[in-house]
């Protein structure tokens, strides 16, 4: 996507990256929407931050995905940039059945389904634009898994196969996709994480993103330095000491 003169849709930017993001977007010279649950918060930021649009939408409804679809294509007809932010994260043990059903099932509602509901409202109306992206977000730990959130990176891995995918579908339409792989950034996503000492200062997060947009607008994965790390432990050939790495284990997984 070019860095300025789009309209965004952001849904999830009511705190967090999605909206440093949005903020920063909208400094860029951009229109920008964003999207959440509580009004109250919408409504602090449109009070906040003059210029910002806001609409409701929970994107674990699906009829709450098409009625906030349909607000968006009527009052933003320009649209063009769906950045599908919304997200959760949730700490699971696997090995007490009883403890990790419901916060599985509701992981990847939020974390899956979500942004499939949300790029299937949209789909039709971003291919009738001129030059449009689908920015998804995946993470780092779609492909270095955290022991404690398998859920999650379960849902992220999903997240860039999808990515992947879609690309190869919507090759040669008006409709780009860029999957944007976050770090460790310190927001309130877990407990703690925003005091953490591994963690991307957000601020640090949103203006390498932003620089790395304006620079390589056609980019395919928008990869701040610190998450290809996570990101090409693999093809680097040390995996197993990138796991242990994150998980701060030794290299044999004890």
């Amino acid at each position: 996507m070019n860095i300025t003169g789009n309209t965004v849709f952001i849904p999830g930017a009511t705190s967090g990256i999605g909206l440093d993001l949005a903020l920063a977007l909208h400094a860029k010279g951009n229109e920008v929407v964003v999207g959440g649950r509580r009004t109250d918060l919408l409504a602090q930021i449109t009070a906040e931050h003059p210029g910002i649009h806001a609409v409701e939408i929970d994107t674990t409804s699906p009829e709450s995905v098409q009625r906030a679809a349909g607000q968006v294509i009527a009052e933003h007809p320009e649209l063009n940039v769906l950045i599908t932010m919304a997200g959760i994260m949730r700490i699971e043990d696997w090995t007490k059945p009883e403890g990790f059903l419901a916060s599985a099932e509701e992981t990847v509602t939020t974390n899956l389904l979500g942004p499939i509901r949300l790029i299937a409202a949209f789909i039709e109306h971003l291919r009738s634009r001129p030059d449009a992206t689908i920015m998804t977000v995946s993470s780092g730990l779609a492909f270095t898994p955290l022991r404690i959130t398998p859920s999650y990176n379960a849902t992220k891995a999903a997240i860039h196969m999808l990515s992947e995918t879609l690309r190869l579908q919507l090759a040669g339409t008006t409709v780009k996709v860029s999957e944007l792989e976050p770090p460790s950034v310190a927001t309130d996503l877990l407990p703690g994480q925003r005091e953490s000492s591994f963690a991307m200062p957000l601020e640090e997060f949103v203006a390498e993103v932003i620089a790395l947009i304006e620079a390589e607008p056609d980019a395919r994965e928008i990869q701040v330095e610190r998450v290809k790390f996570l990101r090409y432990g693999e093809a680097r050939g040390d995996y197993d000491e990138t796991v242990a790495a994150v998980n701060h284990l030794d290299p044999h997984g004890n």
